[in-house]
């Protein structure tokens, strides 16, 4: 259950995090951050609405509202290294913040077996690989490090305090609560930095464009927003009914979905760096899944 869940949130955060590095190619990363979020937001009110999950309310919540705290940070801290570049350096280094939650799982208590811990060596090298490294070029500026950084550690941060947000005594509901307040804060968080932009000077949609261009990109700002959040909600599920070294690791192949979405749609050709990293992801996942 564990692997199956995680390698589900590969897919739905590597679909999401193409649909968001599409959707930022026609307006502000801020402005698509906010957007999906809102319809997120929407869409898991009505949930707990619906099914009464406003009622396991609980102290596990306070996770959720952390992650939602750091998730815009990390993700805004990501674009913003993404635009120094080069993007070749930055989108590998970004991933190695499946560090966090496995440093976590172990401080835990948590001792995976020596297979698994080959298969989580592998993995991890893979995912680096798989973004597709540049080994030479310009040199990476000290801004762009630090700024990957904090995204990595953020992305990192909440992976585990997604994992207990929720607990398995509030079931479903407890996760669709759980999700719900991270998702609020992360509106709350990130709108009130988009609103500073504005007040700044700083354009919240394409210039010469108005509202209307939202509702064009409603269906696409929709998909992103609700694969994010199923996204941590299988990881949660996978964190909560298996180690969290496991669930981590497999969760964070999210970068080959990634490569090969871009592939299959926009004919981008895998750079052998990169079909490597892919073939040692896989290699790792099965060390992974036996274990």
């Amino acid at each position: 259950m564990t692997a199956f869940f995680a390698l589900a949130t590969a897919v739905l955060w590597g679909l999401a995090d193409f649909g968001g590095g599409l959707l930022t190619r026609r307006l502000p990363a801020l402005t698509v951050v906010v957007v999906s979020q809102i319809l997120a937001v929407i869409a898991l009110g009505a949930v707990v609405l619906g099914t009464g999950a406003w009622r396991e309310t609980g102290p596990q919540l306070w996770f959720a509202v952390a992650a939602g705290l750091v998730g815009p940070v990390a993700m805004l801290s990501f674009y913003k290294a993404l635009a120094l570049g080069p993007m070749g350096v930055v989108s590998p280094l970004g991933s190695i913040g499946v560090v966090v939650p496995v440093a976590v799982g172990l401080a835990l208590g948590e001792r995976p077996g020596p297979g698994q811990f080959a298969g989580i060596a592998v993995a991890v090298v893979g995912i680096v690989l798989a973004g597709g490294p540049e080994l030479r070029g310009a040199p990476v500026q000290r801004q762009a490090v630090v700024l990957t950084l904090t995204a990595a550690f953020g992305f990192g941060a909440v992976m585990a305090l997604i994992a207990h947000a929720s607990t398995p005594s509030t079931g479903v509901t407890g996760l669709f609560l759980a999700l719900f307040v991270q998702r609020v804060t992360n509106v709350a968080t990130g709108g009130t930095a988009l609103w500073f932009r504005a007040r700044g000077g700083a354009p919240v949609l394409p210039a010469g464009t108005g509202p209307r261009v939202l509702w064009g990109l409603l269906p696409a700002l929709a998909f992103v927003g609700l694969a994010d959040v199923a996204a941590n909600g299988t990881y949660s599920i996978a964190a909560q009914h298996g180690p969290v070294t496991v669930a981590a690791v497999l969760s964070s192949l999210y970068p080959v979905v990634t490569a090969f979405a871009a592939f299959v749609v926009l004919k981008e050709r895998l750079r052998t760096v990169q079909a490597a990293g892919a073939g040692l992801a896989l290699a790792g996942t099965v060390l992974l899944a036996a274990g």
